[in-house]
């Protein structure tokens, strides 16, 4: 399994699944290049899968999205939502960051650096 995804994650995601129109909705998960340390997840819904570029797969009853060339750097993601007095919101642990920035929403890894934003 590429990811993991905790109770409290899986509940808040399957809540937000309710409003989108189709049972065929995934939730996708991936990077992009981007944020102060150079890559930045990306987290949404969608109704497609590339058969060639994609991997789907099931987490905690979440249906997933991966594209293929994501997976090195992701493997192994643990994906939580955690409530505070500001709201909520999701958490991601990443064992393949070596580099966070402050937010937590932007990093690197040993042999992918990204491409970080020079404004940040």
């Amino acid at each position: 399994m590429v990811l993991n995804i905790t109770d409290n994650a899986s509940l808040q995601i399957k809540e937000m699944m309710k409003e989108e129109d189709t049972e065929t909705v995934r939730l996708r998960f991936g990077v992009k290049g981007g944020g102060c340390s150079g890559l930045s997840y990306s987290m949404g819904f969608d109704h497609e899968v590339n058969q060639e570029l994609d991997i789907t797969e099931d987490a905690n009853g979440i249906p997933l999205v991966i594209t293929k060339q994501d997976i090195p750097i992701i493997e192994g993601t643990t994906i939580d939502f955690k409530q505070n007095m500001m709201g909520g919101g999701f958490t991601i642990d990443n064992p393949n960051a070596i580099v966070s920035c402050g937010c937590g929403s932007s990093f690197k890894t040993a042999t992918n650096a990204g491409t970080p934003d020079p404004n940040c």
